[in-house]
């Protein structure tokens, strides 16, 4: 498992945790940005009208409305990222992070209303009478590249596993228990239940269900977030403002934080925005597939409005919260985990400008740092190290009162090795004051508003109704796939295995599982990006024609559109 693990990292780094990935996907929304004239704005207001269902028609081929169409993609794309995705990228590129993960929405709009608007010009109907559609069937059917629709659509089946179910259910019951005290297996048991309810019903009950559960959810977590920047609301202008100062130049040290490089901030933002809103992904397009229209692009319109909602909206509010109440750079009681734990030679101290110097170059990948890791025997007495002669960083941070321990008791008495940075046996823990990240940040950041530490509470619910959804919209993606594959007759064994792995990831480790998600939503993104770059005279010529049938009588277009449109072209 650890080999495998070790390989999984290898292919991410080369893959989406390259320094080229964040160009390649920014770079595509911004050539049809500018291909298509700016589209996530001049169509912006006519999009609402169509997901309002002013141009809805019974006689319209499909299985959900637009509306419900939207609320499974964004079911999908509103989950843990909102959450802990856009606290994972503050902690470790500051709040430049969060004006790349705008960049990803804003031209993420632009490639989602291609991807979709292809995808549903190529959907097809299936032997069950459900519509099927996504990347998978334009690469297949359009460009005849069966093997990279095959490709795609198995990345599709692993991803919906390693993004939509396991790890969803593992933060789930992570939450419940920390907050709640329920046991992670009863949580899991409850919830797949639920799931196996939703999902065994097909498209039409999870639109119904999602149509009803993403607008509560998101007002629940956005009253709750209002709580916190209005308490806050003297650092709103100084939070905006060290957004854009950073954008170019990186975040500076602040407090317990640091510092972040362009680089990182850059390429956290571009991941995490990704991560949060799926655009050029090619996942939203499976369920925008299944809406009732007759012209593809009047489904491509509705679905800019997804980055919009997920990362423009909701993400930035995440990160209004997390700056304005500072909870980004104080160090808390914590659990060091492995993974973000690194003990170095020497004593730093982050108040020594020079050994915060050193940090940064070490912490942000420079050839010319002075850090060395550190590699021998720590003499440990009830919890506590007797030589001095090292540095814990965690999170990005110096960590302090540190103490030992095995698993959770912190008074081991013994000795520690430490080989390549880390402790050898995995079952020594590590416990002090660092910095924070994730969800975690999040929680913190939730109870410095008007709810005091009740807010920790609207994370936890938003949290489990987040990830609860997009464990289902994930579902009807790994469906769809199956049905290319194999043909509907697979689709009921999918759901079977895919509720039991949702139960046995509630109390099992993930990591390797993530780690293979990782790869997979690379081994998705690039061909759906390669597909749309090679049609992208047709999707022009698309949106032409969608626009040359409203001028001439034939569309769905009302007065005020056509003379909206006139103007766009003037």
């Amino acid at each position: 498992m650890d080999v495998l693990g070790s390989f999984l990292d290898s292919l991410d780094a080369m893959l989406g945790g390259s320094w080229w990935f964040p160009y390649v996907l920014l770079g595509v929304g911004f050539f049809f940005t500018v291909y298509l004239k700016f589209p996530q704005i001049r169509y912006f207001k006519h999009a609402c009208r169509v997901v309002s269902g002013k141009y809805d028609k019974q006689s319209h081929e499909g299985d959900t409305t637009h509306f419900q169409a939207l609320s499974t993609a964004l079911s999908g794309t509103v989950g843990t990222g909102n959450i802990g995705g856009v606290a994972l990228a503050i902690s470790i590129g500051g709040p430049a992070a969060l004006f790349w993960m705008w960049m990803t929405a804003f031209f993420g709009m632009t490639t989602k209303f291609v991807e979709v608007t292809l995808s549903h010009k190529y959907r097809v109907k299936t032997e069950d009478g459900t519509m099927a559609g996504g990347p998978m069937y334009y690469m297949d059917r359009r460009l005849n590249m069966k093997w990279l629709a095959v490709l795609f659509a198995i990345a599709t089946v692993i991803s919906s596993f390693g993004t939509g179910s396991l790890p969803q259910i593992n933060n789930i019951a992570q939450g419940m228990e920390a907050t709640f005290g329920f046991e992670r297996m009863a949580t899991g048991a409850v919830l797949s239940i639920l799931l196996a309810l939703v999902i065994l019903g097909g498209i039409k009950r999870i639109a119904a269900i999602t149509s009803k559960v993403v607008p509560i959810m998101a007002a629940v977590y956005i009253l709750g977030a209002f709580a916190v920047i209005f308490y806050n609301i003297e650092n709103i202008g100084p939070s905006f403002a060290s957004v854009f100062t950073n954008a170019f130049s990186g975040s500076a040290a602040a407090g317990g934080f640091l510092g972040a490089s362009f680089a990182y901030a850059f390429n956290r933002g571009v991941n995490r925005g990704l991560f949060s809103n799926e655009a050029g992904q090619g996942s939203a397009p499976i369920a925008h597939a299944s809406a009732k229209a007759d012209e593809p692009v009047s489904e491509g319109m509705v679905s800019i409005l997804e980055p919009f909602i997920d990362t423009i909206i909701i993400c930035t509010l995440t990160g209004l919260v997390i700056l304005s109440s500072g909870v980004w750079t104080e160090k808390f009681e914590t659990e060091f985990e492995r993974s973000s734990m690194t003990f170095i030679k020497g004593n730093y101290d982050e108040a020594n400008e020079a050994d915060r110097t050193e940090l940064y170059k070490y912490l942000n990948g420079y050839a010319d740092h002075k850090v060395e890791e550190y590699n021998g025997a720590i003499q440990v007495v009830q919890g506590i190290a007797v030589n001095k002669d090292f540095t814990v960083i965690h999170s990005r941070s110096i960590g302090e009162d540190i103490r030992f321990g095995i698993t959770d008791k912190h008074q081991y008495t013994g000795t520690v090795e430490i080989e390549g940075g880390i402790p050898a046996d995995p079952s020594i823990s590590v416990q002090g004051k660092s910095l924070v990240h994730s969800a975690e940040l999040t929680t913190k950041a939730f109870t410095r508003g008007y709810f005091g530490d009740s807010g920790k509470y609207i994370v936890s619910i938003g949290l489990l109704l987040f990830a609860f959804s997009t464990a289902i919209a994930w579902s009807y993606y790994g469906d769809r796939a199956m049905t290319y594959l194999l043909g509907p007759r697979s689709v009921m064994p999918y759901r079977v295995f895919y509720v039991a792995g949702f139960f046995w990831a509630s109390f099992a480790d993930t990591t390797l599982v993530w780690k293979l998600a990782a790869v997979g939503i690379v081994v998705m993104t690039l061909p759906n990006l390669f597909g749309i770059m090679v049609l992208r005279k047709e999707m022009k010529e698309t949106v032409d024609d969608y626009w040359e049938k409203f001028e001439n009588g034939k569309g769905q277009a009302s007065d005020d559109d056509k003379i909206e449109k006139s103007r766009d072209f003037q």
